[in-house]
C-alpha cells in the first residue's frame, strides 16, 4: 500500500509519515520548495519518495496523487497572525478543495481538520460557527472542513492540541513549553486545553483510515487541563519552577494588544504576544475525545510522558 501525505514535514504530518511507514506503507510526501523565509521543516525518512509541489497547485497535486493507495491530506497553514489573511483561505480551504478533488476516485481520504472547527466544550455534533470566530485561521478552518464533508470519501480528523517531539517550528503550544525552558514564562492565564501526544495523534490518523467512516468526523484528543496544571506537570518532569503569577486576562489584552499594534503592523513581524491567541485563552479550549477512544481505539498516552518527550527534545535540538 502506498499513501500520499501532504504537510508531510510539519508537526503532526512528520509523525503521520513514521507510522505509516512503522506499518509497512510505502510514503510519498508532496514538499513545497522554500517560499516563507526561514521556517524549518521536520527531515524526512530517506525511504520517503518526494514529490515537489504546493497544495494549491492542481497539476502538481494530480501528479502527486496518481499511482497510491491513499491520501492523508495534513498540511495547513496554521498562524494565528499574518501580514496577509487571504493567503489562509488559499492554503486551507482552496488547498483542500484541490487536494480532495485529485483524491476523490480513491476509496479512502483521511483530512486533518481541527479542534477550531468544533465549539468548545463539545464533541463531534458541537459545529463551530464561523461568523462568530475572530480568528481568520479558525475561519479557514470550518470552512475547509464544509468542503471534505462535500467528499464521500474522506474521514475527518480533528486534532485537539498536541505535545512531543519533533515541534520544529514550533507550534504556539510547543512555544509556550519552549518559553517555560528558556525562563522566559514568569506567569500564566487562567485558560485550558486538551492535551494529547502526538504520536497518538499520528496513530489516530491510520485508525481513521482503517476504522473510520467517511463523511464522520472524530476529535483526536486526550485529557483537558488547565494552563497552570500543564506549567505544573512540565516542572515536575524536568525539575524547574512553575510560574506562580497568574496573569489577569485584561492585562494579557494589552500586552496583546501593543504587540500587534508594535510587531505586527509596524514592523511586519509575528508578535511575540499574538492577540488571536489571547482571544482564545478566553474561553477553556476542553474537548470530549470519547468517541475516537470508543470507535478508532485511539490510544490516550500519559501527558507528562509527552511533556517531557518535547523539553527533551527542544533540550537536545539546540532551542534551548
Amino acid at each position: 500500500m502506498k499513501a500520499l501525505v501532504t504537510g508531510a514535514t510539519g508537526f503532526i504530518g512528520s509523525h503521520v509519515v513514521r507510522a505509516l511507514l512503522d506499518a509497512g506503507w510505502q510514503v510519498r510526501a508532496l514538499v513545497r520548495l522554500p517560499d516563507r523565509g526561514t521556517l524549518r521543516r521536520a527531515e524526512l525518512p530517506v525511504q520517503v519518495e518526494r514529490m515537489a509541489g504546493d497544495v494549491r497547485d492542481p497539476q502538481a497535486v494530480k501528479q502527486a496523487v496518481n499511482a497510491v493507495d491513499a491520501v492523508f491530506h495534513v498540511a495547513a497553514l496554521y498562524e494565528l497572525w499574518t501580514p496577509d489573511p487571504q493567503v489562509l483561505y488559499e492554503v486551507n480551504v482552496e488547498g483542500t478543495r484541490t487536494v480532495l478533488e485529485a483524491a476523490r476516485n480513491l476509496q479512502r481520504v483521511v483530512y486533518t481538520s481541527s479542534v477550531s472547527t468544533v465549539t468548545p466544550g463539545g464533541d463531534e455534533t458541537a459545529y463551530a460557527d464561523p461568523t462568530t470566530v475572530h480568528s481568520h485561521y479558525k475561519r479557514s478552518k470550518i470552512f475547509a472542513e464544509r468542503v471534505a464533508r462535500e467528499y464521500a470519501n474522506t474521514v475527518i480528523v480533528n486534532p485537539s492540541t498536541p505535545i512531543g517531539s519533533g515541534d520544529v517550528r514550533p507550534t504556539p503550544t510547543g512555544k509556550v513549553i519552549l518559553d517555560f525552558l528558556r525562563g522566559r514564562l514568569p506567569a500564566y492565564v487562567d485558560t485550558g486545553l486538551n492535551l494529547i501526544d502526538v504520536e497518538d495523534v499520528a496513530q489516530g490518523h491510520l485508525l481513521a483510515y482503517n476504522r473510520g467512516q467517511p463523511g464522520e468526523r472524530y476529535i483526536l484528543g486526550n485529557e483537558n487541563v488547565t494552563l497552570k496544571a500543564m506549567l505544573h506537570m512540565l516542572a515536575a518532569e524536568t525539575g524547574r519552577q512553575p510560574p506562580a503569577l497568574k496573569l489577569p486576562l485584561v492585562v494579557a489584552y494589552a500586552a496583546g494588544a501593543v504587540s500587534e499594534v508594535l510587531e505586527g503592523r509596524l514592523a511586519r513581524r509575528p508578535p511575540s504576544v499574538p492577540l488571536e491567541g489571547v482571544r482564545m485563552a478566553r474561553v477553556p479550549m476542553y474537548y470530549d475525545a470519547s468517541r475516537a477512544r470508543r470507535e478508532l481505539g485511539l490510544p490516550q498516552s500519559p501527558i507528562r510522558l509527552a511533556l517531557r518527550k518535547a523539553a527533551e527534545w527542544f533540550q537536545a535540538n539546540g532551542y534551548c
